[in-house]
Parts: C-alpha cells; structure tokens; sequence
C-alpha cells in the first residue's frame, strides 16, 4: 500500500497522455471523490509536477453568499449552505474550461478561487492566471461524475438533516434534478474521471475534519469544539449524493479504491 498522490498522479498522467495521443488535442479529466479524500493535494502535485495542467476546483466556482440566499428564498433555506448541486456557477466553470482549451502560447487564463473560511469568491484581480496553452485541464470536485437518484430513493431522508430541515424533500429534489438537469452535460464535458473512492461514508467526517485543520493551520486536536460541531451538521447535506456514489451511482472512467488514512489500496478501469 501506499500514500495516493503519487499513485493516482501517474494515473493521471499515463490516462492524460494516452488521451492526447488518440484525440489529438488537450484533454479534460475529472478527479472526483468525497471530502477529504485528497483531491487538492493530488492536483496541486500533479500541477507541480507537468506546468502543462491547468487545474481549478469546483469548490473554486461556488454561487456567492447573495445567490445561495436567494436560491434558500425560493427552495429550501438548506442552500444558504455551499456544495450541493445547484450551489456552483456552472457557467462560470464552462466559461473556464472553454477558455483553458482554447488557450495560445501567449495567452493568460484566469483560474477562478473561493475563500471558503470567508465564504465568499475571490475578487477575479486575485484569481491566478494559467499562462499559454495546456495540455491538460483538471477540474477536481467531490460530485464530479454523480449521477441523479430514482424518484423512489429520494422518498427516505438519509440522516437527522433531511428528517428535520427537509420535511417535504424540496431541498433533495432541487439537488437531483441539477444533477439530471445542467449537472450532466457539464460532466459530459470531460474526456476521463477519476474517482477515489472512500472505504465508506463514515471516515468521511473525520477526514473533512483533517481538511479543515489544514485550512486553519491547526492541529486537528486544535480545532475547537464549535467548528467540529459545525462541522458534523455540514457534512450531513454531503451524505446522500457521497453514499449513493460509492454504491456505484456515478460516471468514472477509473476507480482508486482508499482506506481509512487514504492510503491507495486498488485501482481498477478503465471502464
């Protein structure tokens, strides 16, 4: 067994060049997989590793605090909270990969960010820029490749969340069918997905834990109780679409199967 950066890089960077060389052009891959998994360390590795990946998140293309608000207003208040379908500017992140892939040797391409601890989008004077053309452009995600649930599956609420703040299922609803509705296109847009699959849903809470003492800067015994309790109830409006990716409800190319301390176990495909 080993950690999974290196592992899934070389996987990306073998399927990345296989692809460029059967398609002709530069390619997009998806690395998708449940909070804490390791998707940004993976990028940012790999972005080190070849100056030829352009990579942003979709966490870097969330709605700003105004529009989830109005969307809470309209729907459910569950979307004052950012990551579910239906939270991303999905334009934004088309208009992104369209321009990466159309890019010039000369051109500068800004690469969208979200301050998550502020909640808020990076003014885009503050957003990198990706310089020429790339070979390769990685957008990582953790519903990257999700598919929508049956109508009959979304009937029973998953968790004390949708039990008590999604009585009537319009938040859960709403959610599925951005996932059948502009979710998918956009999905289709890439070329191969990587998804790293936990060992189950129930690691994923201590490892969004770990992910936020690394944005903190902290010690995970140094988060304090407040934010971990914050923390649990968040995780929670992740449970369904996480549970029913691991069960098999996703499109992925290629499959890296993690243990509990994210170590690379298996990986199977391509499919």
């Amino acid at each position: 067994m080993s950690a999974p950066t290196d592992d899934i890089v070389a996987l990306l960077e073998e399927t990345s060049r296989d692809l460029i060389q059967t398609l002709r052009r530069p390619v997009r891959i998806g690395l998708s997989g449940a909070q804490g998994s390791g998707k940004t360390t993976v990028a940012r590795a790999w972005v080190k590793q070849n100056p030829k990946v352009a990579s942003f998140s979709l966490d870097d293309v969330y709605l700003n605090t105004a529009d989830r608000k109005a969307l809470a207003a309209k729907v459910s208040p569950l979307f004052r909270v950012r990551g579910a379908p239906g939270t991303h500017d999905l334009e934004l992140a088309k208009r992104t990969l369209l321009k990466l892939s159309d890019a010039r040797a000369r051109d500068r391409t800004p690469l969208p960010r979200f301050d998550k601890l502020a909640d808020r989008p990076l003014p885009p004077n503050e957003w990198p820029n990706f310089d020429g053309t790339a070979n390769v452009v990685l957008v990582e995600g953790w519903c990257l490749g999700a598919t929508p649930e049956s109508a009959d599956a979304l009937a029973a609420p998953v968790n004390d969340l949708e039990r008590e703040q999604d009585r009537n299922g319009a938040w859960r609803t709403y959610v599925n069918a951005q996932l059948e509705g502009p979710y998918t296109p956009f999905f289709a847009r890439f070329d191969a997905i990587v998804y790293l699959a936990a060992p189950s849903w129930e690691v994923v809470p201590r490892w969004r834990l770990e992910q936020e003492a690394g944005l903190r800067g902290i010690a995970v015994d140094a988060v304090p109780q407040d934010v971990r309790a914050n923390l649990t109830r968040f995780v929670n409006h992740y449970e369904r679409i996480t549970k029913h990716m691991l069960a098999g409800g996703r499109r992925a190319e290629w499959i890296v199967r993690l243990g509990d301390d994210r170590e690379a176990l298996d990986i199977e495909g391509p499919f």
